[in-house]
C-alpha cells in the first residue's frame, strides 16, 4: 500500500489505516480477543502501518488488544491512542487535566506494550483546561520519549491554533465522509495552513456508505447508532437515496460502494489519511482495495454532483455529544 505523511510531521503511515474501536466498543458486543488480535495482524500483513485506538475503548479494553496484536511488530507501525475522558469513561465527562494526561499516557504504554505513543490525541476538548496546559502536558511527555507527536480530536478552529502554538499538532481527527462534509468549511483550511494532517474516522458513513444498512436494519441493544438521529429508521429511509446513487457510480467503475467512498476521501487531499474500522476480515480487504483505486476528474464531478442531489436527512449525534464537538 502506498504511504501518506501526516502534515509537516515525520509521521509516514499506509494511505488508510484502521480504526479499531468497534472491535471493542460502540457497535455492539466486543469482538473475541483472539479474532480481534487475527483482523489486527491480518490488516498489518496487507500493508496497513497505522492503527487508532483509545482508553475509552471499552475503556482500556482495546487499548490491550491492539497492543498484543501489534508487539510482534511494533517497530513497523504506528499507533495513535487519545486520553480526555475521566477514568476513561466517556459517561463520567471530560477530564484533561494535565496530571490526567501523565496518568493516561502511563497507562497506555503498559496496555499497548510499547515504550512510546506514536500520536496521542486530545479525545475531546476540555472546555475547563486551558489548551495551552493541555498542549503543554504533551509536550513534556513528547520531551521525556513516551509520546512521539500531539494530536487533537474533534477540535475546533481556535484550539486547534492555540495548541499548535504550544506544540506542534501533527494530525487532526474527525469525522468526514461523503454524507458528512463539514470539516470543508473551516477545518481543512486551517490544517492546510498549519501543515496538519487530517484523519476522518467514520469515513464509511458509520457503516451507511457500504450499502448494507437500510430502513429495516435492526441493531443490537448496545449499538450505539440506536441513539443517532441519522440511523432513525425514517431517516435511513430518505438517505438511501444517497447510497443508491453512489452504487450506480461505483458499479460503473467496477468497485463497490464502501471503496467509492474511501477512494473519494484519499482524492481529496494527499495529507488525509481515513481509518475505516470493522470486524470482519472480508470487509477489511475490500477496503484495502480502495487504496487502488483512482478517480478521474469526471467521476469525481460526477460523485459530487450526486452528492448535492440528495441532502442527508438527521444529525450525526445526539444533541449531548453534538455538545463536545467543535470547542
Amino acid at each position: 500500500m502506498k504511504t501518506r505523511q501526516l502534515g509537516r510531521s515525520d509521521l509516514h503511515v499506509s494511505a488508510l489505516g484502521l480504526g479499531c474501536m468497534g472491535l471493542s466498543y460502540g457497535y455492539g458486543p466486543a469482538t473475541d480477543t483472539a479474532e480481534a488480535v487475527q483482523l489486527i495482524r491480518t490488516a498489518f500483513e496487507s500493508g496497513i502501518t497505522f492503527f487508532d485506538t483509545a482508553e475509552a475503548y471499552g475503556p482500556f479494553v482495546n487499548e490491550s488488544v491492539v497492543g498484543e496484536a501489534l508487539a510482534p511488530f511494533r517497530d513497523a507501525v504506528v499507533i495513535a491512542t487519545k486520553f480526555g475522558f475521566r477514568e476513561g469513561s466517556i459517561a463520567k465527562g471530560l477530564d484533561s487535566r494535565p496530571e490526567r494526561i501523565r496518568q493516561v499516557a502511563e497507562a497506555a504504554l503498559k496496555r499497548l506494550r510499547t515504550d512510546r505513543i506514536d500520536l496521542l490525541y486530545q479525545h475531546r476538548v476540555d472546555p475547563e483546561v486551558p489548551m495551552e496546559e493541555v498542549a503543554g502536558a504533551v509536550k513534556d511527555l513528547i520531551r521525556e520519549g513516551k509520546v512521539r507527536h500531539f494530536g487533537l480530536s474533534e477540535a475546533g478552529v481556535d484550539s486547534i491554533r492555540r495548541a499548535h502554538a504550544v506544540q506542534p499538532v501533527a494530525a487532526v481527527q474527525s469525522e468526514y465522509s461523503l454524507w458528512w462534509r463539514e470539516p470543508e468549511k473551516d477545518i481543512l483550511p486551517v490544517l492546510q495552513e498549519l501543515g496538519i494532517g487530517f484523519v476522518p474516522f467514520s469515513p464509511l458513513g458509520k457503516g451507511f456508505l457500504t450499502g448494507a444498512i437500510d430502513a429495516q436494519t435492526h441493531f443490537g441493544a448496545s449499538d450505539f447508532r440506536n441513539t443517532v438521529p441519522r440511523f432513525a429508521p425514517e431517516a435511513r429511509a430518505a438517505n438511501r437515496a444517497l447510497v443508491d446513487v453512489l452504487a450506480g457510480i461505483a458499479a460503473q467503475k467496477g468497485v463497490t460502494p464502501a471503496q467509492l467512498a474511501l477512494a473519494w476521501l484519499l482524492a481529496q487531499e494527499p495529507w488525509i489519511v481515513p481509518i475505516p474500522g470493522t470486524t470482519k476480515l472480508s470487509r477489511l480487504q475490500e477496503n484495502i482495495g480502495a487504496a487502488a483505486v483512482v478517480l478521474s476528474p469526471d467521476e469525481l464531478t460526477a460523485i459530487e454532483a450526486a452528492v448535492m442531489r440528495v441532502p442527508v436527512q438527521g444529525a450525526r449525534y445526539p444533541a449531548a455529544l453534538q455538545k463536545l464537538v467543535g470547542r
